[in-house]
């Protein structure tokens, strides 16, 4: 049965900041680190953290389960295609890491079968987005309104609220992948997923851990490889309120 949680902002390393890379953001994937590999944070457990490889030193060692020397990865994409099988009937088969998620699941009935196929992997997999033209325009409406209200409040106000709004209805009602193959979405949920895509969740492979904390942070912060090694700092350190 997939694990069900609930989860509270985690306020530990809120207090660090990677490079210029703002602490929110970082708190934002450690929630993600969480969820993921299903365990919590110790109050002032992140304290002393200085560098990403203590960082992933210390997640390794909250990783609780049996060890098993298999890819995660791999289990995560059959996990995905008996999804895309039962939705969608057609033969496993035809299922190929390569295979274009486009080509595979047509159609304006898309969410329809994207919200099946969540429902049967047990999470949301999160496929889907508006075209990038329009929250790209939505946002923009939105900064500009924003420094609108310091000069014509009652005109940008409404603007504003307006942009908010679409911003929430496009992420909504987005019907374009964010990924282009299955094997795109199987690396995705096997990192946001980690235990919940195993085939027993109360194992995992130790030689994965660090990779997978590397692969959220390099894809939520749009990070270059290089600037995730061991000895990557969180630099000046900040009091941020836990209120």
């Amino acid at each position: 049965m997939p694990m069900k949680h609930t989860y509270k902002a985690m306020t530990d390393l809120e207090t660090y900041e990677l490079s210029d890379i703002d602490p929110e953001d970082i708190s934002d994937i450690l929630l993600k680190v969480e969820k993921s590999f299903d365990f919590k944070f110790g109050k002032n457990e992140l304290r002393d953290v200085k560098s990403f490889g203590e960082l992933c030193d210390i997640i390794r060692t909250k990783v609780q389960g049996e060890n098993i020397n298999d890819c995660t990865t791999q289990q995560a994409f059959y996990k995905l295609r008996n999804a895309l099988v039962e939705t969608l009937s057609i033969d496993k088969d035809s299922i190929k890491s390569e295979t274009s998620l486009q080509e595979l699941i047509t159609g304006e009935s898309r969410r329809q079968k994207i919200s099946a196929i969540d429902k049967n992997v047990g999470f949301k997999t999160r496929t889907l987005r508006a075209k990038h033209w329009l929250t790209g325009s939505l946002l923009l409406t939105l900064i500009v309104s924003f420094l609108g209200l310091f000069l014509l409040w009652k005109i940008a106000l409404p603007v504003f609220a307006m942009s908010i709004i679409g911003l929430k209805l496009s992420d909504k009602f987005g019907n374009e992948f964010d990924f282009k193959t299955v094997g795109e979405l199987a690396e995705k949920i096997s990192r946001e997923h980690y235990k919940e895509v195993r085939r027993n969740n109360q194992t995992f492979n130790p030689n994965e851990i660090t990779a997978k904390v590397r692969e959220l942070f390099k894809h939520d912060l749009d990070l270059k490889e290089s600037a995730l090694t061991r000895e990557a700092t969180f630099d000046k350190p900040k009091l941020i309120s836990n209120a």
